[in-house]
């Protein structure tokens, strides 16, 4: 684990989930740009703790490992993994604006919980 990777990956997950702000993109680039930024940070608490995967649904899932996160917060983003899954390989995505909304305080939270996390004395 490097301090500047988890940096870069932070970033990515702020630039992101800004990127999701912007209401003259799509629903569907919204949500991507949402689900990538939660992607980055979950990646970015994974590597804090020294491990990697390339699998999404693992990054995901040891959230409740890597930053204590109840599953009910984990189970919602992979809900959006499998939505995300849908539309990458099936090309169907049927997403509301209610659930990119849910997601993208999912996303601030993470950012903030990992954020906490590499500022803690180890």
């Amino acid at each position: 684990m490097s301090r500047a990777e988890i940096d870069r990956m932070l970033t990515m997950a702020r630039k992101r989930l800004e990127d999701a702000s912007y209401s003259q993109l799509s629903t569907e680039g919204r949500f991507t740009s949402t689900y990538n930024s939660i992607h980055a940070a979950a990646l970015a608490a994974l590597r804090w703790h020294g491990y990697r995967s390339e699998n999404r649904y693992i990054v995901f899932q040891s959230l409740s490992h890597t930053l204590n996160w109840p599953a009910s917060k984990w189970r919602v983003i992979d809900a959006a993994h499998q939505k995300r899954n849908l539309a990458e390989y099936e090309g169907y995505l049927e997403i509301e604006d209610s659930t990119i909304a849910e997601l993208r305080q999912l996303a601030s939270q993470l950012i903030l919980d990992v954020q906490k996390l590499i500022c803690e004395p180890s």
